[in-house]
């Protein structure tokens, strides 16, 4: 979705959603974008996890923005419009708001309008007076603001959950110089950013034990039944969490029980037994490779803050 708002984003959606269904089930190794993880229910389990015991980032980095908002609002300066690439339930920026001086205007931007309309209900009931404006468009792909930052003396992109590690390291690179293009000169840009850990600790927090995030990612296959009319058995699949270490990231899979055949537009996807859907990967960094991906983009890495044990970190990048 290229423009800032559709005028018809469930038409649009669901296009876009047919186009990457087909084409990663039609690749010689399947996978699903995660960005189609969020409809509703998706969004709604997704919140689910964030409350789980074993899930340590959103509550790790909600404690870093209230143990570093201080120092982050002296480093951003005053009457900074915030640009959130992926609200989610807009807690977290109405921690960093709340920390900020003067903000002049939260413009929360997602594909989904429903992560849009919680986020923009919560930021404006925390804060009446400030300019809430939503913005649907499809972050990975290049959209405008216009104009719904004007008089702001300057924007603050804020990209938490660390969602950088969905990207491959080309495309992270990319979505940053893009968004860098976006914000414009004198910007910053807030990043979450989960650290490379104990594998143990990595897979529970994507394999919690009370089975949300394998509901969560078995919704996937339901929003296709229910949205293109696919004929996907979920009981024909398992989810599966896994560490890459060679590329340091975690994989989300979906995994067939048994040899299938799935209708989806008008095709028909074979699936042997053992076959895997791959639906995310997470990438977790190093401090050294996220400057070096920063300064690849064009940015460069003014400030870093973190939790006491070395879980999760959030940088401000500077133009």
């Amino acid at each position: 979705m290229s423009g800032a708002v559709s005028r018809n984003p469930d038409e649009a959606q669901r296009v876009a959603l047919t186009a990457d269904a087909l084409a990663g089930l039609s690749a010689a190794r399947k996978t699903l974008p995660c960005k189609w993880l969020y409809d509703a229910e998706g969004a709604a389990l997704f919140e689910a996890i964030t409350r789980l015991p074993e899930y340590y980032p959103t509550r790790t980095e909600l404690q870093i923005l209230q143990d570093s908002g201080q120092e982050i609002a002296r480093a951003v300066g005053p009457g900074a419009a915030v640009v959130e690439f992926g609200p989610g339930d807009g807690a977290k920026a109405v921690e960093l708001l709340g920390a900020l001086s003067a903000p002049a205007a939260y413009l929360p931007v997602d594909i989904a309008p429903e992560w849009l309309e919680a986020a923009a209900s919560r930021v404006a009931s925390a804060f009446p007076g400030l300019r809430v404006r939503p913005v649907v468009a499809d972050f990975t792909h290049p959209f405008e603001l216009a104009g719904r930052a004007d008089g702001s003396v300057r924007l603050l992109g804020f990209f938490p959950g660390s969602t950088i590690g969905n990207f491959e390291s080309d495309d992270a690179v990319t979505f940053l110089r893009r968004t860098r293009g976006t914000l414009g000169c004198g910007a910053h840009m807030l990043l979450g950013v989960d650290l490379v850990k104990e594998a143990g600790l990595l897979v529970a927090a994507y394999d919690d034990s009370a089975g949300v995030t394998a509901a969560f990612n078995l919704n996937l296959l339901a929003r296709l039944n229910r949205e293109l009319g696919a004929d996907f058995d979920l009981s024909g699949f398992f989810h599966r969490a896994m560490w890459n270490a060679d590329k340091e990231r975690i994989e989300m899979h979906l995994v067939a029980r048994r040899m299938q055949t799935v209708s989806l537009a008008g095709r028909k996807f074979r699936f042997a037994s053992g076959e895997t859907i791959h639906t995310e990967s997470s990438h977790k960094y190093r401090p050294e490779r996220l400057r070096a991906m920063a300064e690849a983009a064009g940015w460069r890495a003014a400030d870093m803050w973190t939790d006491p044990k070395g879980l999760f970190s959030v940088w401000l990048l500077a133009d």
